[in-house]
């Protein structure tokens, strides 16, 4: 099996070695594994920290959003034909103990994507705007794309090799997360969730989603996916 661990990242250069670190002792005993960390235009020490910490750099020029970072890892899991692609967060909000739980599911053929849920061990873990954040980003999958989830905004997930080769990504920004499940819709992938712990701190907060954007994030959403 090979997994390929998609890190993107922009200006995460005080927290990405630690996060690398921690994550390499964890998949250690997983196989073939490869963490890609795309750099996205980042104009701190983001790539030199994640090359010191040992992972491949893919790099833009420029930022072009979470959604331009997670489309090229996709493609770089694609190019080296991996078996399962994991997409996880740079800012240590995720905890690399739940891999294998994400990983599960498609090693055992029972998904095409596998989605790390915050909400499914109890919303005590979450800040009570993040839970606005997510209940609203719920309800707007469920409503464009007909697809039920408890966690549309997160970053943890896991894709098969058939949903790797098909996924297609047209949005460049925050608004990813839920364009997801526009393409698990189209392809009629088999979704299913799994349980995962996640990690606030100030910093993981600061860098996340803000409160203010979501309707912004909608509009644009509504915009590309109209073109």
């Amino acid at each position: 099996m090979k997994l390929v661990i998609i890190v993107p990242a922009f200006n995460e250069a005080p927290v990405i070695r630690k996060v690398l670190v921690a994550l390499k002792k964890e998949i250690a005993s997983l196989g073939e594994v490869e963490i890609v960390v795309v750099d996205d235009g980042s104009v701190d020490a983001t790539a030199k920290e994640a090359m010191t910490a040992g992972a491949k750099i893919l790099s833009h020029p420029i930022n072009r959003g979470l959604g331009g970072a997670l489309g090229t890892g996709l493609t770089y899991a694609k190019l080296v034909n991996a078996d399962i692609a994991v997409t996880f967060d740079a800012d240590g909000q995720h905890d690399p103990g739940d891999i294998r739980r994400v990983i599960e599911p498609i090693r055992k053929g029972d998904a095409d994507v596998v989605i790390g849920s915050r909400t499914l061990k109890g919303m005590q873990q979450i800040p009570f705007d993040r839970r606005i954040i997510l209940w609203f980003g719920n309800v707007i999958t469920k409503l464009l794309f007909s697809v039920s989830t408890s966690d549309s905004q997160s970053g943890f997930r896991a894709f098969s090799k058939p949903a790797i080769r098909q996924i297609s990504l047209k949005t460049q920004e925050m608004e990813a997360s839920s364009e997801f499940f526009s393409e698990i819709n189209r392809l009629s992938l088999q979704l299913t969730e799994v349980p995962i712990h996640v990690i606030y701190t100030s910093y993981s907060r600061k860098k996340g989603q803000s409160n203010l954007n979501a309707f912004g994030i909608l509009g644009r959403l509504l915009l590309k996916l109209a073109r």
